[in-house]
């Protein structure tokens, strides 16, 4: 499976892409209007890190929330 973690099955989700026209309040404009709105993938941060899993050394693909919370076990 492409783009997914080997550990707790992350994928892409969907979300949106706002297109905006107008200077900011905050630089002196009125404010920013949505002119468009245009649908896009999130993709996990997903890296290839050599796992040990059940006494065999293996490549997959681990997302980075799992790597930090210890959840595999590096080779």
């Amino acid at each position: 499976m492409a783009n997914v973690c080997a550990i707790c099955q992350k994928g892409a989700i969907p979300g949106n892409k706002y297109k905006r026209r107008g200077q900011i309040k905050r630089t002196g404009g009125a404010g920013s209007k949505i002119v468009g709105k245009t649908l896009r993938r999130f993709q996990p941060n997903l890296q290839k890190i050599k796992v040990n899993l059940n006494g065999t050394v293996r490549r997959i693909k681990v997302c980075t929330s799992c790597i930090s919370a210890g959840k595999i076990v590096k080779a």
